[in-house]
């Protein structure tokens, strides 16, 4: 079973997602929080493996609680919800930590995004990953991205390229013809060398570089 927690302040909402989550028969929604103010409680208390977490709550911000949550020791990866597709907070919660982001309307996609993040991959909303990744290649980013890569040897980099065009680990083997053990040692080495918390900063970073394109 994954176990699954929720911040949203809007009790309808929360109560829906809730039910969306139950619903799958591995996943557990063992925590729920009113709003950002809870979000480090809820996980400290409920353990779980990935934190569904609302951008846009009174009080304290989703960013600012995305920030909170991942700067604690074993801190569950981090799927933002939000209802608007030009929001600029999904950029702020991306470089604060979140794992990946999901537009409310496309809740049908809710389980699938949290067994991605379970598994330590990422997921980018398809109905604006585009234009969310061009923004993050404009955003400037602490050191020489390029300086960051460069540490990395030419399989890798081939792999942080394919990562960063939204490949599973799965679809990344079946590319370049290895094991999926050997793609996940290569993440690994990837997130170890640059830095990088997970996938999605990874993702971020490939861009700033200039190793991925956006076109």
């Amino acid at each position: 079973m994954t176990r699954v927690a929720l911040v949203e302040d809007d009790p309808l909402i929360r109560a829906g997602v809730a039910a969306v989550l139950s619903a799958e028969p591995d996943l557990d929604v063992v925590g729920l929080a009113a709003d950002g103010d809870e979000a480090v409680g809820v996980v400290t208390a409920a353990r779980p493996d990935v934190l569904v977490m609302d951008l846009r709550m009174p009080r304290l911000d989703g960013v600012t609680a995305t920030r909170a949550v991942c700067a604690l020791p074993d801190a569950p990866p981090v799927l933002v919800l939000t209802t608007f597709e030009g929001d600029p907070d999904v950029l702020l919660a991306l470089r604060a930590g979140a794992s990946g982001y999901l537009l409310k309307r496309n809740v049908g996609d809710l389980a699938r995004a949290v067994r991605q993040l379970a598994a330590g991959e990422t997921w980018l909303d398809p109905a604006v990953a585009g234009q969310v990744l061009a923004a993050l290649a404009a955003l400037p980013v602490p050191g020489s991205p390029d300086a960051v890569v460069a540490r990395l040897t030419g399989r890798e980099r081939e792999v942080l390229a394919l990562l960063a065009q939204g490949l599973s680990n799965a679809e990344l083997a079946q590319r370049l013809y290895v094991g999926v053990g050997t793609i996940k040692t290569h993440v690994s080495r990837i997130l170890f060398k640059t830095g990088c918390r997970d996938r999605a900063q990874a993702t971020a970073l490939a861009f700033t570089s200039g190793l991925v394109v956006v076109r």
